[in-house]
């Protein structure tokens, strides 16, 4: 179906007045068009990233909830003590680090972490 309409309209991107054949034509060539697509995807990737940003900074970091809980597991001492889980495991093995296992899961005192740098 063809149409022999032929609105003027202004192209939603740079402004120009053009003729539309139809009545829901919004710019005024492909070019605009993809111009206005693009500016539209960047807009909202800058809108979700500062998103993400506030929630980053709006949630409270892993070492905060840590600072609270009078028991760590390996992952949660090796983020507070700052070292690899070898490290971890080296001063368990040697000794220097007292740990209780409950099952298979290993679990370790504040206390006992304090008591390291005794």
């Amino acid at each position: 179906m063809s149409s022999n309409i032929q609105i003027s309209r202004l192209c939603d991107y740079c402004g120009n007045s053009f003729i539309a054949r139809t009545t829901v034509t919004r710019f005024c060539c492909k070019t605009c068009n993809s111009r206005f697509y693009k500016r539209k995807i960047r807009e909202e990737k800058m809108i979700n990233s500062h998103i993400e940003t506030q929630n980053k900074i709006s949630t409270p970091t892993t070492s905060s909830l840590i600072v609270d809980k009078p028991f760590l597991n390996i992952n949660e001492t090796c983020q507070l003590l700052r070292v690899s889980r070898t490290t971890l495991w080296r001063l368990i093995k040697d000794d220097r680090l007292k740990v209780t296992k409950l099952g298979s899961r290993v679990i370790i005192a504040r206390d006992n972490i304090y008591e390291l740098f005794k």
